[in-house]
């Protein structure tokens, strides 16, 4: 073969080489531009563009729904998102909630304004009130925003011997023999447990209701006690606890009986239902004498947690 042959062979081969070269290369550079532009347009880019940060950025992607996210980039970095939906009980369902009550109520704690917002406690007493799940049984959840209706009454109501009360008392069959076992054990480790009100039907507590406003006025009243169809007696799961020689709702709290009860009436499904400095999640002060029956399982579970019903409710049982 002649030299020139040969030469011009070699500049094809050469300028081949070089045309596959320029076009991988232009196809790697159109790839990653193309991967680039795709990701510009992904949700992650735009948060992280709006400052979050890379961990932010996953745990908002994990936790919040696309809408949501399209909303979020719609409006300024809100710095203290990720304090609210990496609380243990947030609820993505009452995010929106959750930023409001926070941007009226900055002085607030991140865990007080998920309770809140979960427990309804955002919105006035009695603002709202929607029907309480009967279907729950041992767990109905009945207080100043979940109503009974007013013909409802409880399921096997067992009238409470005399031995273990003051006057005439029922409550649940089930709660009863919770009550039996726990009035016994007490008794071996000498407290004794007397239950001094339980079962009261819609009539009863609208008169205990309106004793109370006609005498004190409406803000103690609602203080103090339910509104009818919203205590926790109609539901024959509840009984308020003396013991001797602290029989009124000033001392019990300081009786022996209230410390054992405090460490031992969720071995037997009772809770504390109305725990000091939970007032402004329960409606209700105080009140070391009133217990309310929702099983073992629960009972330990809320005092593991240390948390009210109604958190428990909201958390566990609605969202």
């Amino acid at each position: 073969m002649k030299i020139g042959n040969q030469l011009k062979i070699k500049k094809k081969a050469i300028y081949f080489f070089a045309g596959m070269v320029t076009i991988f290369v232009i196809t790697i550079l159109g790839i990653q531009y193309y991967n680039d532009y795709k990701y510009r347009q992904t949700h992650e880019f735009k948060l992280l563009e709006k400052g979050y940060t890379k961990e932010e950025t996953t745990i908002l992607l994990e936790k919040i729904k696309e809408e949501k996210i399209i909303e979020l980039l719609n409006q300024e970095k809100k710095d203290y998102l990720i304090s609210i939906i990496t609380e243990k009980y947030y609820l993505e369902k009452n995010l929106d909630q959750y930023i409001e009550f926070y941007e009226k109520n900055k002085n607030k704690g991140m865990y007080d304004i998920i309770a809140m917002v979960n427990v309804h406690a955002n919105q006035e007493w009695y603002e709202t009130t929607t029907e309480a799940d009967t279907t729950k049984e041992n767990l109905i959840l009945v207080n100043k925003y979940y109503q009974l209706k007013n013909d409802y009454t409880p399921e096997n109501l067992t009238l409470v011997s005399n031995w273990y009360c003051y006057g005439k008392n029922q409550i649940t069959k089930e709660a009863y023999d919770s009550f039996l076992n726990m009035y016994q054990k007490a008794e071996e480790q000498n407290i004794k447990l007397i239950i001094n009100s339980s079962y009261r039907d819609y009539q009863s507590q609208e008169a205990t209701y309106n004793n109370l406003k006609n005498s004190y006025g409406l803000k103690r009243a609602d203080n103090q006690a339910a509104r009818p169809g919203h205590s926790e007696h109609e539901t024959g799961l509840a009984i308020d606890i003396f013991s001797p020689g602290n029989t009124t709702t000033t001392n019990f709290k300081d009786s022996e009986a209230y410390q054992w009860l405090k460490e031992h009436a969720h071995e037997y499904g009772f809770i504390e239902r109305y725990p000091e400095g939970k007032e402004y999640l329960t409606g209700y002060n105080f009140e070391s004498w009133h217990w309310r029956y929702v099983g073992i399982d629960i009972a330990n579970k809320i005092q593991e947690e240390q948390i009210t019903f109604d958190e428990y409710y909201a958390y566990y049982l609605e969202q």
